[in-house]
């Protein structure tokens, strides 16, 4: 009877330990599909770890494209870094962030139609600033921007969350957001 009894405890805590263990990694949501796998794909390339998908860093993105879809027409904006900087009281930066932005796509008719961008594409163009990096020097191209492709791979960062938002005008904003965030000045990213 014993034996029965420390069968089943062990069975309930292996179900209790599997349950926990999927549950803290969330699945990205349908519009993202892909951008996971797709940040883990250039992650690889680096052999670094892959990334987990985080809801609450993708409601920390979320927050922050609708307040630049509410007050700068989707324009591209860091959160700001340091107290003091406006928006600062609300919206200071506590994790790494990538954006992207695009405008609308204009007909010949002069119709405004948002364009198309699959999230590995978001991915795909933060990525191609790896040409733009030099890892002896640890510094980017003069003129150029890497600072988007050593935050996708940067080594300590565990988890990314994204979100999209969508201006009258028809442009649009892309955040990805890490946690552990990256780009610390001297240190290599992987």
């Amino acid at each position: 009877m014993r034996f029965l009894k420390s069968k089943e405890f062990i069975l309930f805590l292996f179900l209790t330990l599997l349950f926990i263990n999927a549950s803290s990694y969330a699945a990205e949501p349908a519009q993202f599909s892909g951008i996971l796998k797709s940040h883990n794909e250039v992650r690889s390339k680096f052999n670094q770890q892959p990334l987990t998908w985080s809801d609450s860093l993708a409601k920390y993105a979320q927050e922050w494209v609708n307040r630049l879809a509410e007050t700068q027409n989707c324009q591209m904006y860091h959160r700001p870094n340091y107290e003091g900087e406006p928006d600062s009281d609300r919206y200071l930066q506590m994790h790494g962030e990538n954006l992207f932005w695009a405008s609308a796509e204009i007909k010949e008719d002069g119709e405004k139609k948002l364009q198309f961008f699959t999230p590995r594409e978001i991915v795909a163009a933060w990525a191609e600033e790896e040409s733009y990096y030099d890892y002896q020097s640890n510094t980017c191209q003069e003129g150029q921007i890497c600072g988007h492709f050593t935050q996708m791979v940067w080594h300590e960062s565990q988890q990314v969350g994204c979100a999209k938002a969508v201006c009258g005008d028809k442009s649009q904003i892309w955040a990805c957001n890490y946690h552990p965030r990256g780009n610390y000045i001297g240190e290599h990213p992987y």
